[in-house]
């Protein structure tokens, strides 16, 4: 083991296979590597012939209750990344997950807030990100040496190695995408992504992906297992030069300049052949600096230059290019989302949901539904098409908000309630035209198995007890009840009784005061005034009286 380097020797290896052999190696080379996990004896047995020292072990949970061991380094199919991560995540460990970090975006997503909740360091295995060339390349990117940039395409292919968990895309595409969302100064918008399968049924050999940045930008990147010949090309266009990444070659012709291709005078373009040069890089391997890239992170309590955030904007492309692969090539729309969706539920393109927003399992957001900021949209739920509710909406289990329903800010639905917009209906006869709307004013709240027959208006605050069936509007602050419903009384901002009659005769008012202001009745309509707003109207009275004088 090399002593020479000061990196405490701390560092859990889970999986020692294809790629994490590599891992182990310059791990133990940076005298970091305490113990390798992995199911298979035989492997261990040369592990610990290979690499003296090191201790060996198959129980991964074991690991994480060990104090010692304050880094894992996850290197296994790539299915078990976010299981992995998050248990070691949750153990208070740092984490290296081997690319992709995850194969779903709300796991990244959840990964990344366990890091942050931890303090924990989480870091994409993105090694391209520490090629000595890349970093020329990004160094030359920011001295303005190739100018606007315009265009990047990556070609990545080579014969074989096949698996079965994970097509090409997901298994090729990871390092060029994190190569070139790090060239690119816009976010991706869109992508579209088409592909072809002959060798295993459902899976992917050859994929060619375009990634859409706005503003007139773009990239291309195509990947293949089943090629005769290896090719690992990366071309950067510029207004003011070219560089060609060709990591086929030898290191001294990798990386390639073309000056002033593309030529601009009074407002036209030409494209002139010019002569390439060349670029000197100092050679090192990528896999050692990223490693010690990582043990640094880890020491300094920084953010890594491949992030989780970083790697769950990958995965977010990955995910669109899935989605445009399923779709035929379809172009799918890249918006980072800040709300969470339970994997089994299903979210249209073209919904709108508010930040902070949760969606649980097995609903449906229909294309055209707009969800407000920090709703929560329980189990088994359908917002259909024209649906739109405010902020902090909750709607409980089993409900179908059809078209023509309206909610306002901070309406309750129960579970099983029930919603109609056509009151007529028949199944020969199609009415989409002829929808009812139905509203639910602010702070509404419906009972579990409620029915509301659409048309009406729920008013502000109003409370609709469970099984209701409700024909007719509900005024503020009623509380109706029965089938059909009938008002029984009022309710205060906080669904709470208020000791005051249906209805008053004449002139005569009552009211209840609370806290912050006063319920005042007259006739049957039942009105809430804020002190603070009461206070503020008197004081504009006040100045208005003195200006008259």
């Amino acid at each position: 083991m090399n002593e020479a380097n000061n990196n405490p020797r701390d560092v859990a290896l889970i999986g020692s296979g294809y790629w994490g052999k590599n891992l182990a190696r310059n791990l133990y080379k940076l005298s970091s590597l305490k113990v390798i996990v992995d199911k298979s004896p035989e492997t261990l047995e040369r592990l610990l012939e290979q690499y003296p020292g090191i201790q060996t072990s198959d129980d991964f949970e074991n690991i994480l209750s060990d104090e010692t061991i304050k880094k894992v380094v996850i290197a296994t199919p790539a299915i078990m990344h976010y299981s992995q991560a998050k248990m070691a995540l949750e153990a208070g460990k740092d984490v290296y997950v081997e690319k992709p970090l995850s194969l779903e975006v709300h796991q990244s997503e959840e990964l990344v807030a366990i890091a942050k909740e931890k303090n924990a360091i989480l870091m994409a295995g993105h090694i391209l990100q520490y090629h000595p060339i890349v970093e020329k390349i990004k160094a030359l990117i920011e001295d303005d040496t190739l100018g606007e940039i315009l265009h990047i395409n990556s070609n990545r292919m080579s014969l074989g190695k096949l698996r079965s968990e994970e097509n090409v895309l997901w298994s090729f595409a990871p390092h060029d995408i994190s190569m070139i969302l790090s060239f690119m100064p816009n976010s991706p918008e869109a992508v579209s992504c088409s592909s072809s399968n002959f060798l295993q049924k459902g899976i992917a050999d050859i994929c060619q992906l375009f990634i859409d940045f706005g503003s007139n930008k773009s990239a291309s990147i195509t990947v293949s297992w089943i090629s005769p010949f290896k090719e690992h090309k990366l071309t950067i266009i510029g207004k003011k030069g070219a560089l060609v990444f060709d990591d086929t070659k030898e290191w001294e012709e990798k990386l390639c300049y073309y000056p002033q291709m593309i030529l601009e005078k009074d407002e036209a373009f030409t494209l002139s052949k010019t002569e390439e040069s060349y670029i000197k890089v100092s050679q090192a391997e990528p896999l050692e600096r990223e490693c010690q890239h990582f043990l640094d992170s880890c020491a300094k309590r920084s953010r890594p230059r491949t992030s989780g955030e970083e790697g769950l904007m990958g995965i977010r492309v990955l995910n669109a290019a899935q989605q445009s692969m399923d779709k035929k090539g379809d172009v799918v729309a890249i918006s980072p989302p800040s709300f969470f969706a339970h994997p089994s539920a299903c979210i249209d393109v073209g919904s709108e949901i508010g930040e902070g927003s949760k969606i649980w399992h097995f609903s449906h957001i229909m294309e055209g539904s707009v969800i407000g900021e920090s709703c929560n949209i329980g189990q088994n739920v359908v917002v259909s098409g024209g649906v739109e509710l405010g902020r902090q909406v909750k709607i409980q289990n089993n409900v179908s908000l059809y078209t023509g329903v309206e909610c306002a800010d901070y309406v309750f639905i129960g579970p099983s309630v029930v919603f109609t917009n056509i009151k007529n209906p028949r199944s020969e006869i199609n009415q989409r035209s002829k929808y009812i709307k139905t509203f639910l004013e602010k702070g509404a709240t419906v009972g579990a198995n409620a029915t509301i027959v659409c048309g009406i208006t729920l008013g502000k605050y109003s409370f609709v007890g469970a099984g209701a069936l409700v024909c007719k509007n509900v005024p503020d602050f009623a509380l109706v009840v029965g089938n059909p419903a009938r008002q029984v009384g009022w309710v205060n901002q906080a669904g709470e009784k208020l000791d005051l009659p249906l209805k008053l005769e004449g002139e005569e008012t009552l009211e209840v005061k609370d806290a912050k202001g006063r319920y005042i009745l007259s006739k049957e309509t039942l009105k809430y005034e804020e002190l603070e707003k009461k206070l503020q109207n008197n004081k504009a009275s006040g100045s208005l009286e003195s200006l008259s004088m």
